[in-house]
């Protein structure tokens, strides 16, 4: 392979890489923070449109304003774990991709518990009228 087939393969390479990825070797700090600059934009867009969304706009039926806020804040998720925590799919983000579905798991469990919980103690409250 010739000096220009190599230098225009290794340019595609960090074109293609994902914005968390940590590939070994030096990167310019230009790019690290183009990447930063990106997900702030993104983060701070999706929270002007949550806003926006929670505001009463009439561009959105009234029903469906809990579904739109609940798609921005998935988005506003993906930004933050992509572009902040630098989660990929790569194999050497293994752990920390199962460290987070551990965190998440967690806190599913401990939301539902609270919510079983809660019913049924609503559920076997006793009434004034019958004490």
């Amino acid at each position: 392979m010739s000096d220009n087939e190599s230098d225009s393969a290794g340019a595609s390479s960090v074109a293609d890489a994902a914005p968390g990825d940590q590939e070994a070797g030096e990167h310019p700090v230009a790019i690290g923070v183009r990447n930063y600059l990106i997900g702030f934009v993104l983060a701070a867009g999706l929270t002007v449109a949550s806003f926006w969304v929670a505001s009463g706009t009439s561009l959105i039926y009234t029903p469906g304003v809990p579904m739109a806020l609940a798609a921005l804040a998935i988005g506003q998720m993906g930004v933050h774990l992509a572009f902040f925590l630098h989660i990929t799919t790569g194999p050497d983000n293994t752990n920390n991709a199962l460290a987070l579905a551990f965190g998440v798991l967690i806190v599913g469990i401990v939301i539902a518990g609270s919510l079983w919980i809660m019913y049924h103690m609503n559920m076997n409250m006793m009434l004034p009228s019958d004490m």
